[in-house]
């Protein structure tokens, strides 16, 4: 049986965002419109998800397919700098590479995503090969990969069959039906949404309840609750940490960074309770710089800002 050489595979989407931050409210009627700042970082919240994880000290591998165009080319060369190794199936391809922009405000964002090679991952390609190599299997954004989302329940079984843990943050479904995905969770340990995204896969109107319904069937619910920082429903208890008063610049992928604070401490033998507050911190930390991934602190960072709370 091959070595696990990885502490976590990340599977989802690679490609840039361009994130724009000022007078960022379209006003069509070719009306010019003046920014105060823009900047071009790495995006994707499977590829900021690992950034986080490098970052934080995990062997990281990303499952992602990015095109041979020049976001391909920028892409690959943000994940080498940070750390993280890109398994990138069936190369070559003629797809562009996926894009995002990024309108910005101090208390929300719009984004506009060109999908590219972002829906072209399929459940073969996470193959039994790379899951003998990894502890512990994330999927993300599922709903902009209806191929892999197809066929992910399998996957899941497939990875609790070769005794790795999983987790998933499904993201938005942009069409809104967020069809197969309590299948999905079925066969996942952790579902780590925000409460938009939990409230709209169970079809409930309240977080708790929610949470519940889902704890019910095995699996721990990981809250993003914003602001107010994270909670977890687990059949072993609830748990809850506060984020971090930092001065915000941007909250682009904090959620995705929030994602790897809680992996790393669950990786690292963690409790619960631990982990959830690893996660606030690390997501809180997050957005002290543009895009997702400029801020992400380091394990170092994360325990001296508990330390001091």
């Amino acid at each position: 049986m091959p070595v696990a050489d990885l502490d976590v595979l990340i599977v989802g989407d690679a490609n840039p965002d361009l994130v724009l931050r000022g007078d960022v409210v379209p006003r069509f009627g070719q009306v010019e419109q003046l920014l105060t700042d823009a900047d071009l970082v790495l995006g994707g919240s499977a590829a900021i998800t690992a950034s986080g994880c490098a970052r934080l000290g995990l062997r990281t591998a990303l499952l992602a397919r990015v095109g041979d165009d020049v976001f391909g080319t920028v892409t690959r060369g943000w994940l080498r700098d940070r750390g993280v190794a890109l398994e990138n199936p069936r190369p070559g391809t003629a797809e562009p590479t996926g894009l995002s922009v990024i309108l910005s405000s101090p208390d929300d964002r719009s984004i506009l995503t060109l999908p590219g090679t972002i829906p072209t991952l399929a459940p073969d390609d996470v193959s039994d090969e790379l899951l003998a190599r990894t502890r512990h299997l994330h999927v993300a954004s599922v709903f902009l990969q209806p191929a892999l989302a197809e066929g992910l329940a399998g996957v899941m079984a497939r990875a609790r069959a070769a005794g790795v843990s999983t987790s998933v943050d499904t993201n938005w479904d942009p069409a809104e039906k967020w069809g197969g995905i309590r299948e999905v969770l079925a066969a996942t340990d952790v579902f780590l949404p925000n409460a938009a995204e939990l409230l709209a896969v169970t079809g409930l109107t309240d977080v708790t309840e929610a949470a519940a319904a889902l704890v019910a069937g095995g699996t721990t619910v990981v809250l993003k609750d914003g602001a107010r920082g994270g909670r977890v429903w687990a059949p072993s208890g609830e748990f809850a940490a506060p984020s971090l008063a930092v001065d915000v610049v941007d909250t682009t992928g904090a959620g995705d960074s929030f994602n790897a604070g809680f992996l790393a401490a669950r990786l690292g033998g963690s409790t619960l309770a631990e982990a959830v507050a690893w996660a606030a911190a690390a997501g809180s930390l997050s957005t002290r710089a543009p895009g997702g991934t400029a801020a992400q602190a380091t394990a170092g960072e994360v325990r001296a800002a508990l330390a001091t709370r």
